[in-house]
């Protein structure tokens, strides 16, 4: 029995034990009343109740106020002792219900209750899961997007208010949720980081300092765990880095870092981005300009802006506006007035190729670009949007490019999560040039066109049934074999593996034909629809396997 169980009973001891002394004592003072007092049996000789006949009319009479006189018709001494006895036990009865109605409604009581509920589910998981910290825009994302993998995913949040929002969604699996406080060990054990399936925990708070502590604890109680930890800047990055995290996210690197991609290699930002969902062509209005950029709002983001900028060789100069202090010292979230206007002006908007605005607030932000398109209508427009709440305000606003910093977060805690392979991708991509990602998106346009889809599969025997059974015997087929058709093993199957990972230690960035596959391989694949089911087809039966590989089956 665990310790919320074992709480439950106590409160419920406690609560109910002077109660049931009360019961206790109403009915043993009427149960001896009755044994003493003498009565007059059906013949009219004189007879003393049983305490069991004294029990049982006590019994009945308390709880349903008599059905009679029993086992013979009462005495008047008997009949003034039951009268007495009647207002008696009735008291004690009120004050248990009383009791009972009260212990229902005792919030420690049922925080007791929940926790055990949630201990009880978390135990009947026996699937992989993850332990999601913290209940918002971002998380909510990133628990849809794992539930439509068939990821299973418990939360915890602090805000009671947020978990019963979190249960009105209706999950499906149903994610568990706790209310509590996720910076203490008890609850994190309680959220099962110590169960064997548990695979990662998420912590994005917007507190470097929480999110430190909690990576500390999860480190020290689970040490195989995945960790994802959002870091906002390079002295907390360095720390969770000597903490043994992995996996560090900073929004605005990853903004610094599309920005300097898509400045110097439009090809390999597209890469990136088909990652995310987008498709494998760049659209107009998403390719950045040469020339001069002005940046407004010189915090962490612009910051980080700045770094790409300086990195790409890009002229650039900022304006340095706090939201904040915009706001109180103009009494208005509006920018754009004469004081604005010769700021930009005197920042180079007339001249300037883009401008970036990229202040916590969106109102302003928005002012901005839109102030900015009246003194410079050929300027390209980026705006940082803070919350996904605000997007269709952007978009019906026409901004050339929007950096949403919660979409970001969850687009690449989902991917390390649920795509490891698609991340690792990314990762890779970031050291190879843009001669090599043109290329690449040259070969990808030739075999599948601008939209193809990625999938990753394992070389086991749930995934790859016929393919592991051959190789796990000892027979040698190499990649470029089983990427034939099936109708026709003479031609390619229109597919393209992009990443081959044999260990953490052994991964092929574009694997050619020639690899000799081994059981338990991870492939990373560039495919269309159909030559994925074709694909899935040649690897899990054995004889469209035996096909592409002999001609035979």
């Amino acid at each position: 029995m665990d310790n919320a169980s074992n709480n439950t009973i106590w409160i419920i001891i406690r609560r109910m034990r002077v109660p049931f002394l009360v019961i206790i004592v109403t009915f043993s003072i009427s149960i001896l009343g009755l044994t003493l007092i003498p009565g007059m049996d059906d013949q009219g000789h004189p007879y003393k109740m049983t305490f069991f006949d004294a029990f049982y009319f006590v019994s009945y009479m308390a709880s349903t106020i008599g059905f009679g006189e029993a086992p013979y018709t009462f005495t008047y001494p008997q009949r003034m002792w039951v009268s007495a006895c009647i207002y008696l036990t009735v008291i004690g009865w009120f004050y248990g219900i009383g009791a009972i109605v009260a212990l229902v409604q005792d919030k420690r009581l049922a925080r007791e209750i929940d926790i055990a509920r949630f201990r009880k589910k978390i135990q009947e998981i026996r699937e992989p899961f993850t332990i999601i910290l913290g209940y918002n825009n971002v998380t909510h994302q990133i628990i849809d997007w794992l539930n439509r993998e068939g990821i299973r995913v418990v939360v915890v949040d602090k805000d009671e208010a947020k978990v019963e929002a979190l249960d009105l969604e209706n999950f499906i699996p149903e994610v568990p949720s706790l209310a509590a406080d996720v910076t203490t060990p008890e609850t994190l054990k309680m959220a099962g980081i110590h169960q064997k399936n548990c695979q990662a925990l998420v912590s994005l708070f917007d507190d470097d300092i929480k999110n430190t502590k909690i990576a500390l604890l999860a480190r020290l109680l689970n040490k195989r765990i995945k960790l994802v930890i959002k870091s906002t800047t390079q002295t907390q990055s360095e720390h969770l880095h000597n903490l043994g995290v992995r996996y560090i996210e900073d929004p605005f690197q990853f903004i610094s870092n599309r920005m300097y991609l898509a400045l110097t290699a439009p090809s390999l930002w597209l890469l990136e981005m088909w990652t995310f969902g987008h498709i494998l062509k760049v659209r107009g209005r998403e390719t950045l300009p040469r020339g001069k950029y002005i940046i407004c709002g010189y915090g962490r983001m612009g910051h980080a802006l700045e770094r790409a900028l300086k990195k790409a060789g890009m002229p650039y100069s900022h304006i340095d506006i706090k939201s904040t202090d915009y706001k109180e010292e103009k009494q208005s979230a509006v920018f754009g007035d004469a004081e604005d206007y010769k700021a930009l002006l005197k920042a180079g908007i007339k001249e300037a190729a883009a401008i970036i605005a990229a202040t916590k607030d969106d109102l302003i932000n928005l002012t901005i670009l839109t102030t900015a398109k009246k003194l410079n209508p050929k300027i390209y427009t980026i705006g940082r949007e803070n919350t996904l709440d605000d997007l269709s305000i952007f978009k019906a606003a026409r901004i050339n490019r929007v950096y949403i910093l919660e979409q970001i977060l969850a687009e690449f805690t989902y991917l390390f999560i649920a795509r490891p392979l698609a991340y690792r991708f990314v990762r890779l991509l970031h050291t190879k040039d843009e001669a090599w990602g043109h290329q690449l998106v040259e070969r990808m346009h030739q075999t599948l066109g601008e939209n193809p889809l990625h999938f990753e599969i394992p070389l086991d025997e749930e995934h790859a049934y016929a393919l592991h059974r051959e190789l796990s015997r000892g027979r040698t087929i190499r990649l470029g074999e089983i990427l034939r058709s099936r109708a026709e093993r003479s031609q390619p199957l229109p597919a393209i593996v992009l990443l081959c990972k044999e260990d953490e230690h052994r991964i092929h960035l574009l694997p050619t034909d020639d690899l000799e596959l081994k059981p338990g391989m991870k492939l990373f694949i560039a495919a269309l629809e159909e030559s994925k089911t074709d694909f899935e087809y040649i690897v899990n039966n054995y004889y469209e396997l035996e096909y592409v590989l002999t001609g035979k089956g």
